[in-house]
């Protein structure tokens, strides 16, 4: 981990979108950053944001932004097909580095990223905020301490609205890769894989449909079963094609880790919060120019950012997005994803896109080129 020693951060957010505003107003009211440079080519947006938070300099060229002497650190908020080339330059910089999920959504430029960043050892951490929840914390420090003995089986399920991938797709034609895995399901298998750490993937086999979502150029559901090293069996499975009334907003996850001492069951549905109203409620995640029909029950804290109250957002990514100004400001240990888990967490939800592609078992790990070749091809 890299640290500042007293000297303030100089912050660049490349990307002004829902994500880089939230984390754009909790730098300004962190006391250890001193300097905020924004960019989006959408000069709107970057200029209501430049506003909002009192920044010290807006442009739409993050070549500009990333030449100023003033940055120390960057955070990478772009949409997801665009996270390369920015990342890259940033890492010649020798910046601290903050890229929202997924390093890239093809293998061989995360492979790239991540030799890059390892080569000019630069600390650089992945946005996989559910991480910083208190739950999950919680069964992180039982299984450290051995609580349920040796894991052998691990079951994970979860559930999304449709308006998240219709949102998603509609940014971009370039499609091949943002699948249910790929865009919402590494947020599940980060957290099976940190709670499993030490264990590593040998195979999978999955399969996937696309009766509902096909039309978008994406799949519905994928379904697979990792074996690990150590014999350990996990299944990961998602859906992100419920009807636009289910009342999770963004994410709901089910996680049963089975030990040889005992077992640990998360439920984190948000079914135990709920709301019914005859009000409409906002949709989320509703992409420009699509109407969502009407919802009238919520389950409430089912945004995975967290939740509004007095104008701030409360939760998990005020925590992760602290954390890391506190990483780089004093050299706080933190529980952040690594470059490497960004770029390991790619190739197993890309591997069980190309099980079900081939309908077969598929032996890890697999190669970055190869890999693109197939599910691209």
């Amino acid at each position: 981990m890299s640290r500042t020693d007293g000297k303030k951060i100089g912050l660049a957010i490349i990307g002004c979108g829902t994500i880089g505003r939230i984390r754009a107003e909790l730098a300004r009211a962190y006391p250890g950053v001193g300097w905020i440079g924004l960019c989006d080519v959408k000069s709107d947006l970057g200029r209501t944001l430049e506003r909002d938070v009192e920044a010290d300099f807006f442009t739409t060229d993050y070549r500009e932004l990333l030449a100023r002497p003033e940055v120390t650190a960057t955070i990478i908020a772009t949409d997801e097909n665009f996270h390369f080339d920015p990342t890259m330059l940033a890492i010649s910089k020798g910046h601290s580095l903050f890229i929202e999920k997924p390093l890239a959504t093809d293998a061989r430029q995360s492979a790239k990223i991540l030799a890059a960043i390892e080569e000019a050892g630069v600390d650089a951490v992945v946005g996989y905020t559910q991480r910083f929840r208190r739950r999950f914390l919680a069964v992180k420090e039982r299984l450290i301490t051995g609580q349920i003995g040796d894991v052998h089986t691990v079951v994970t399920r979860a559930f999304m609205n449709r308006m998240v991938p219709i949102a998603t797709v509609r940014r971009t034609q370039d499609r091949a890769t943002l699948t249910p895995m790929v865009v919402s399901g590494t947020h599940s298998l980060d957290m099976s894989m940190w709670l499993m750490e030490g264990k590593t993937p040998v195979s999978v086999y999955a399969r996937s449909t696309d009766k509902v979502l096909g039309e978008w150029g994406t799949k519905d559901s994928t379904l697979g079963i990792f074996t690990m090293d150590d014999g350990t069996v996990f299944s990961m499975n998602i859906s992100w094609s419920l009807p636009e009334v289910w009342p999770g907003a963004v994410y709901g996850i089910e996680i049963g880790i089975v030990g040889s001492q005992g077992v640990i069951d998360i439920e984190d549905t948000h079914r135990d919060l709920v709301m019914a109203t005859n009000i409409a409620q906002g949709a989320g995640y509703a992409p420009e120019g699509y109407k969502a029909p009407a919802r009238h029950v919520d389950f409430l804290t089912s945004y995975p950012p967290g939740d509004l109250h007095d104008g701030q957002l409360w939760g998990p990514m005020r925590e992760e997005t602290n954390a890391w100004y506190q990483r780089l400001y004093t050299g706080q240990r933190t529980p952040h994803a690594t470059a490497q888990d960004g770029h390991r967490n790619l190739m197993l939800t890309m591997a069980m896109d190309l099980s079900a592609k081939r309908g077969q078992v598929v032996n890890l790990p697999l190669d970055p080129a190869e890999l693109m070749r197939e599910l691209t091809g």
